[in-house]
């Protein structure tokens, strides 16, 4: 059995990749923006993850979206809208959470094949 850890620190890795399957999660970095521009944010976050790994958003396989604050629903869900791609949308749920960090309106946990 084979994990490939990518960037791994003492508390996490950047992303972990087992049975061609790559887990990631994603922060913005953009802390005085807005859900919309966060969103945005870590959605290119996860084209360069994925990219990096031979792979893309076409082959995300599932997605949890953690907002802070639940009015900015419909902001996030108009960054993804623009960003997922028609037919290939993974199974996704969003929940309402207390981020660690109070800058952070989103963050978002993908799987994805690679």
């Amino acid at each position: 059995m084979t994990i490939k850890r990518i960037n791994p620190e003492a508390r996490w890795s950047d992303a972990v990749i087992h049975n061609q399957t790559l887990y990631y999660t994603g922060v913005p970095e953009n802390l005085d923006a807005e859900a919309y521009e966060q969103t945005g944010n870590v959605l290119a976050q996860i084209d360069e993850v994925l990219k990096a790994q031979g792979s893309d958003k076409t082959q995300l396989i599932d997605a949890t979206i953690f907002l802070a604050d639940g009015d900015d629903f419909a902001a996030m869900n108009r960054a993804w809208d623009e960003w997922v791609v028609a037919g290939h949308a993974p199974v996704r749920c969003t929940v309402q959470a207390r981020l660690m960090n109070p800058a952070y309106k989103v963050e978002i946990k993908i799987i994805a094949a690679v």
